[in-house]
């Protein structure tokens, strides 16, 4: 039997030391405390793991089989990650991300070490935010048919046929505007998220997420997250509810949240 290490972050070792005692958070097995290990300038923070009991085979295997245990460990990462970084500069590990003991996490640190000091020194003073863009379809979709040239055209096109014609015509109508409102779509979206990626020092577009994960009524059209630094965090707020009291009635609706830890714009392998 022996000890796995579960890496939770990595912060600065001058932080580390700055707070004495260290924070007392359980580790992931509900059982052991998390704590610190310096490697020269990169401390990092983690707990340790009975290595039978939490086997890359039984880890697996949970992930696979157990959901319930699944949807508890990884509740347990986010929430321990979220409360390291309301203390330091810390680059976030993913969930399960577990080393075979101190010489083997420390060899890893040390090939990254530059990458790592480099991701510290950037997220000390900058936050991570992120912005969700939903809109209402068929609002949009009232908008387009009335107001979009191509689909005006088509429709004055066809006016003047008979009207078996103008049944199987319409049905192109109505393709056309599904078109037309995916190229609106992203065509605001875009100016959107140029407009706010002023403000941040890196941004990045993510997978839109569906209904059933969000629960909400209208379709997310747009997922972006952005590194901003502090003195920037108020403007970029403002900025989006502007947006939003100014295309609210058009079928649009904005979602802000943050700060996270910075998931996206540091990594360590």
């Amino acid at each position: 039997m022996g000890e796995l290490l579960y890496l939770y972050g990595l912060i600065p070792t001058k932080e580390a030391a700055a707070i004495e005692p260290f924070p007392s958070y359980k580790g992931f097995d509900g059982e052991h405390s998390l704590y610190p290990i310096a490697f020269d300038q990169v401390t990092a923070v983690v707990s340790k793991l009975d290595a039978d009991t939490y086997s890359e085979k039984v880890i697996q295997e949970k992930m696979e089989q157990d959901m319930s245990w699944l949807q508890e460990k990884a509740f347990h990462h986010h929430e321990t990650v979220a409360a390291l970084y309301e203390e330091f500069t810390i680059i976030p590990l993913k969930f399960c991300t577990i080393y075979k003991g101190e010489e083997s996490l420390q060899a890893a640190i040390e090939i990254n070490k530059e990458k790592i000091e480099n991701s510290l020194t950037l997220l000390q003073g900058n936050e991570e935010w992120n912005v969700k863009i939903y809109c209402d379809d068929t609002e949009l979709k009232k908008g387009i048919s009335e107001t979009n040239e191509s689909v005006k055209a088509k429709k004055q096109e066809i006016s003047h046929l008979s009207p078996g014609r103008q049944f199987f015509e319409k049905k192109k109508i109505d393709q056309l505007i599904e078109k037309e409102l995916e190229l609106h779509k992203n065509k605001v979206c875009e100016e959107i998220h140029d407009k706010l990626k002023e403000l941040s020092l890196y941004d990045s577009v993510k997978k839109n997420w569906s209904k059933d994960v969000t629960g909400a009524a209208e379709q997310m059209a747009w997922n972006s997250v952005f590194l901003l630094p502090s003195l920037q965090i108020t403007k970029f707020i403002n900025e989006i509810e502007e947006l939003q009291q100014r295309l609210e009635n058009k079928g649009w609706k904005f979602e802000v949240t943050g700060p996270w830890p910075p998931y996206h714009f540091s990594s360590f392998a």
